[in-house]
């Protein structure tokens, strides 16, 4: 099942409308560990890059309600300063920097949910305590094209999920190995993280960082990341049978189809915002747009 839900702002309707995503799917993780994920790539006024900051912490929220310690895992590009765990400093240096909004949220969710434990204490390279490792319980993602894979919501952003003293290593190998061929093992592995991607304001043209901001105003959200995927294609207006990830990962195209999906909430034809793409993979857009 997968919601579309509308978000025309980021702003305090948020929390409720999280909520209510959460209890709409039924989510078993009372009593249980938690990792929520932002897509945090690095921190640029005005940009789209990152999930916002307010949709983190309506999730943290959310979740906080249900769940033993949630943690989220930021990063940077290409900066050791953004590896740490709970019982160290987040990164200011890059990816934070000037973000007083995030770095409260980080705070704050450090102080009130996420104690350092023992199994966190003997790992200075730790993405976040071993003993969450390989449980990523929630993934805000954000809805954006890709000059690499044409588009990247929550599949692309378990690469965040892989431990690492810092962004650009060991995650670019991932890249270099194959991205897509990466972004469907990791996708095996972590088969059923809630996924919750970030339409409000995503990214267009030569994403996902130095595109443009493109307003969509929704959320989108559900416990198979490739069906939220292929639904976050369609509302962009790209063919999902077209991304190589998403093929890979199914293994039976038939899985993404649009009549296989249960979709909840908006239909696509209510939010559908064609998405701006570079020359390269033009081709992916579907055929009425």
């Amino acid at each position: 099942m997968v919601s579309i839900v509308r978000a025309p702002a980021y702003d305090q309707r948020l929390y409720e409308t999280v909520r209510r995503m959460l209890e709409e799917h039924r989510l078993e993780v009372r009593g249980r560990n938690v990792v929520l994920k932002p897509n945090l790539v690095e921190f640029e006024p005005g940009s789209s890059i990152n999930t916002h900051p307010l949709l983190v912490h309506a999730a943290f929220e959310a979740f906080r309600g249900w769940a033993r310690p949630v943690c989220a895992s930021p990063k940077g590009r290409g900066t050791a300063a953004t590896r740490w765990t709970w019982r160290t400093r987040p990164d200011t240096s890059k990816s934070c920097r000037g973000s007083k909004t995030f770095l409260w949220i980080l705070a704050w969710m450090r102080s009130r949910a996420c104690a350092p434990s023992a199994s966190s204490r003997g790992s200075a390279r730790s993405t976040f305590p071993t003993r969450l490792w390989g449980r990523p319980a929630g993934l805000d993602a954000k809805m954006k094209t890709h000059h690499w894979v044409g588009a990247t919501l929550s599949m692309k952003n378990l690469f965040g999920v892989v431990p690492g003293g810092i962004y650009g290593w060991p995650k670019n190998v991932l890249h270099w190995a194959g991205i897509h061929e990466s972004i469907a093992d990791l996708h095996a592995i972590f088969p059923r993280p809630f996924a919750i991607v970030d339409g409000i304001v995503g990214m267009e043209g030569n994403g996902p960082i130095q595109g443009t901001p493109k307003p969509v105003g929704v959320l989108v959200a559900g416990h198979d990341p490739a069906a939220v995927d292929a639904t976050g294609c369609r509302i962009m207006r790209i063919e999902p049978l077209k991304i190589e990830y998403l093929r890979l990962a199914c293994g039976v195209e038939s899985r993404i189809t649009e009549r296989n999906i249960r979709q909840i909430g908006e239909s696509l034809a209510a939010v559908a915002t064609p998405f701006e793409l570079i020359p390269e993979f033009r081709w992916l857009r579907m055929a009425d747009s």
